[in-house]
């Protein structure tokens, strides 16, 4: 069954581990929102000198997904999860990805966060990180410091690829 979401509002009084979650799911979906509405070409646009685009974000949030949710908590490589060595790498886009396409992966692995995460404990220690066993509690902590990074990212470049739109 389907709940409706939830937002940072609704879980004042919830315990740290619901809190956490509602809190990243926030911007996971604020992440894949700013691709609401543009254009294929639009969400590929470079606006800065990296390789930052839009569609590259929400690509490489997919691969923040993994290497947290998946590499942290089973210790599979990167090569066995099927995601780039590198962060850097994680932006780069190829002609099979759109918009439709980063989204779904995007969903994907959100779920398998989710389902990865939902039979431990904030102080659970994952070990599949390259620091050394981390609890959970800090993972869902730095997850979001990225995410809520990203999210500022996005919004300058989204506001920036709008105002494209209209001849000054």
């Amino acid at each position: 069954m389907s709940h409706p979401p939830r937002s940072a509002e609704d879980v004042i009084a919830e315990p740290a581990r619901v809190q956490l979650e509602v809190f990243v799911d926030e911007h996971r979906a604020a992440l894949t929102a700013v691709l609401d509405g543009l254009t294929e070409a639009e969400a590929r646009r470079s606006l800065v000198p990296s390789a930052t685009t839009l569609l590259g974000l929400v690509k490489h949030v997919t691969f923040v997904e993994k290497v947290w949710f998946d590499e942290a908590v089973t210790g599979r490589s990167r090569v066995a999860i099927g995601i780039p060595a590198t962060p850097d790498e994680s932006f780069a886009l190829d002609d099979a990805d759109t918009v439709a396409s980063v989204r779904q992966a995007h969903r994907e692995a959100c779920e398998a966060s989710r389902a990865a995460t939902a039979g431990l404990g904030l102080d659970d220690l994952l070990p599949g990180n390259r620091r050394g066993p981390l609890p959970l509690r800090w993972v869902y902590l730095h997850v979001l410091r990225e995410l809520a990074q990203h999210c500022g990212h996005a919004d300058i470049l989204r506001e920036q690829v709008l105002a494209a739109r209209t001849p000054a």
